[in-house]
């Protein structure tokens, strides 16, 4: 009872949170969901860049350098077509150039790559709102278990006290002779285990908790309480969507099928950019320099005039043989396609086993949930009677031991069914695009 009440004492100083905080907190401070955000920058960065190759470059250049020839008399320069002579073991020279270039034509792949671009930009945040929703499905899977574990820690704190009870009276009996040692030694054996049903409840709850914890990022420092919520027969008795119209409803919202639709898409954009590297490709280019040289008789200034030069050009690259690089390209993104049009189909496969999987479970224990509330009445009656009639030496030990047992499995039951068939319809409604909602 001492580390019943420890417990009970450190989670009533601890900071209660609902559901719905941990769902807020957690897709703002998850990890895994930043770095989906990340990338969803890194796509947009991406695209700015791809829609950059649809203009001109321009880039400027120059070159200083300074020359030393200790051993020549006489050096000529040719420069600009120039000859330059000079005796000066020191020379400076200066150049510049502006050079410009366009390509006006690469079979359109600059344009292909820009809708690539923005499909992968759609994936990934399509990615984003998956990994959004698995760690809200993660966080409401374990936020009920802990529901369950705490009450099933209640559970188990009740037979104990009778179990003590039942204890105190066996030796009471054995000191008045009328109970055998070996019968209170199976009570003190039945109390031994409801001590430890009670501490293994509050170890199951304390790593559910880190567990929930480290799903929220939350440190080691960070104090952590559930709060508590007592679902109703109303909640457990909701009515249950069909498996087939939770399916429909789970095409046409979750993330997971319209990226698998998208990277099909993005496929055949790749397919048809590899297809366009058959195509010739058309450039132009454009080029200003100018230079100076310090053996000259001219002035920099006068240099710089004489030497500006301009040029303009056309480049046309006809593709003829390419080391079969094209055809590879053509080929892997065949099979790409494949892969896109596979990943869909077992997108579609898993969604509807999940989906089937959770409508079983919420069915089935849906109605174990009933049968276990007329269970549990049954043996809490049978119980009741067994320990009155044992308190007056009327029932041994065995019988009552046994009726202990079903009275524990009747509430475990009972509570299993609750949580269960209440984790399974929150969850189909969530896959048809609810909100969690306990």
């Amino acid at each position: 009872m001492a580390l019943s009440t420890h417990f009970g004492l450190f989670a009533a100083a601890q900071e209660e949170w609902s559901l719905q905080d941990c769902l807020d907190y957690a897709l703002q401070n998850n990890i895994q969901i930043q770095k989906n955000r990340v990338s969803e920058e890194e796509g947009t960065v991406s695209l700015w860049a791809d829609k950059g190759a649809l203009f001109p470059s321009l880039s400027f250049s120059t070159n200083q350098s300074v020359g030393y020839r200790p051993f020549e008399e006489n050096t000529a320069i040719v420069q600009n077509g120039q000859v330059t002579n000079t005796s000066s073991k020191w020379t400076y020279q200066g150049s510049y150039g502006l050079n410009a270039s366009w390509t006006v034509w690469n079979g359109g792949v600059n344009r292909k790559n820009i809708e690539q671009q923005e499909l992968k930009n759609k994936i990934t945040q399509l990615t984003t709102e998956q990994s959004e929703l698995t760690i809200q499905e993660s966080i409401t899977k374990l936020y009920v278990q802990i529901l369950y574990t705490q009450e099933a820690l209640k559970v188990n704190e009740k037979l104990q006290e009778t179990a003590q009870r039942q204890y105190d009276r066996g030796v009471e009996m054995m000191n008045q002779g009328q109970m055998a040692k070996a019968d209170v030694a199976q009570l003190e054996s039945q109390l031994s285990t409801a001590k430890y049903n009670v501490v293994n409840s509050h170890t199951q709850i304390a790593d559910y908790k880190r567990q929930l914890k480290a799903l929220l990022e939350l440190g080691v420092d960070k104090s952590f309480a559930v709060a508590t919520i007592i679902p109703s027969d109303e909640d457990v008795l909701a009515l249950i969507p069909s498996a087939e119209e939770a399916y429909q409803a789970a095409l046409d919202t979750r993330p997971e099928i319209k990226s698998a639709e998208l990277s099909i898409e993005e496929a055949n954009l790749a397919l048809d950019i590899a297809r366009r590297g058959f195509l010739p490709s058309v450039s132009m280019s454009a080029s200003m320099g100018d230079s100076h040289y310090s053996a000259s008789s001219k002035s920099a200034g006068e240099q710089m005039k004489t030497n500006l030069n301009m040029s303009a050009g056309v480049n046309v690259s006809v593709p003829i043989f390419d080391n079969r690089r094209n055809r590879s390209n053509v080929k892997l993104a065949k099979l790409q396609k494949a892969t896109s049009q596979l990943s869909l189909q077992d997108q579609k496969t898993t969604l509807g086993s999940t989906i089937e999987q959770y409508w079983l479970n919420a069915s089935n224990n849906q109605q174990n949930y009933l049968a276990a509330k007329d269970r549990v009445k049954s043996e809490e009656a049978s119980f009741e009677l067994l320990n009155e009639q044992f308190q007056n030496g009327l029932k041994n030990v065995v019988e009552v031991m046994q009726g202990r047992d079903n009275l524990l499995s009747a509430e475990q039951d009972l509570l299993q069914s609750k949580y269960t068939t209440l984790l399974n319809i929150q969850l189909l409604k969530f896959y048809m695009g609810d909100k969690i909602n306990l």
